[in-house]
């Protein structure tokens, strides 16, 4: 397992072990806080104690992205992923750029939702392109030989290239920034501003909100497919180290 699915499989597997964390968590605890580290180990806490920690598993209803061509949100948003027929038509090809990469399809799912909404025929003004928002220049970078003699716009037109490439590209950047949260910052705010800003998260409120957006709803699509277990866990504010979870 390489070094990203590794990472992006403690992340879903910490939220398997939510419901265990029920049972340590102070009562007065309203609501729960974490993140997965670059060494795979989840953190919670009862608030926000830095930029990396993201309000986790919240009630669908408390949802609040905006999909672009939609007006739902909250539970109207998670029914529309799980029957839309063009989301679920695309179910083989983001486990296929899972299987390719390492990328969690869920975390796949979660990016379109934002970026396009799932249209692939989405332009941006700044002219990024289909359902992942690729701009042409990453594109070309990430294409292989034989996808490369196609001109870009048709191959991101294309869904199945569009994810593949964006999966590709997602890898690399997570393998690179050491983290999800800062590789999406990249995919938004573009390298060069997370290089100025030493390789974390930079200081653009637009670009937090994004990464925020993506990955509350990607732990929202991993409670659906909640699964046990989990490497470690630690919860600060409550104990001092990190506590394994059987």
């Amino acid at each position: 397992m390489s070094r990203l699915a590794a990472r992006l499989c403690a992340l879903r597997l910490a939220c398997g072990v939510l419901a265990w964390v029920g049972f340590c968590l102070p009562a007065q605890a309203q609501q729960l806080w974490g993140y997965v580290d670059g060494a795979g180990v989840a953190h919670f806490a009862d608030s926000a104690v830095d930029s990396r920690y993201l309000p986790v598993l919240p009630e669908p209803g408390q949802l609040n992205i905006r999909v672009p061509g939609k007006t739902m949100t909250g539970n109207g948003l998670l029914t529309w992923l799980d029957i839309a027929p063009e989301v679920k038509r695309l179910q083989p090809v983001l486990k296929e750029a899972e299987e390719a990469t390492g990328v969690d399809a869920e975390l796949l799912k979660a990016i379109i939702t934002v970026e396009s909404g799932f249209n692939p025929e989405l332009v941006s003004p700044r002219g990024a392109i289909g359902l992942m928002q690729m701009t042409p220049d990453a594109a070309d970078r990430y294409a292989t030989k034989a996808e490369a003699q196609a001109p870009v716009e048709q191959r991101m037109r294309n869904p199945r290239l569009n994810i593949l490439t964006g999966a590709r590209m997602l890898a690399d950047l997570t393998r690179r920034y050491g983290g999800v949260d800062v590789a999406l910052a990249a995919w938004n705010a573009g390298e060069g501003n997370v290089r100025r800003a030493g390789g974390k998260m930079p200081p653009f409120e637009e670009t937090r909100a994004h990464v925020h957006m993506v990955l509350e709803l990607y732990w929202t699509l991993l409670q659906q497919r909640m699964q046990t277990g989990a490497r470690q866990l630690k919860l600060v504010g409550w104990n001092e180290g990190a506590q394994p979870v059987r």
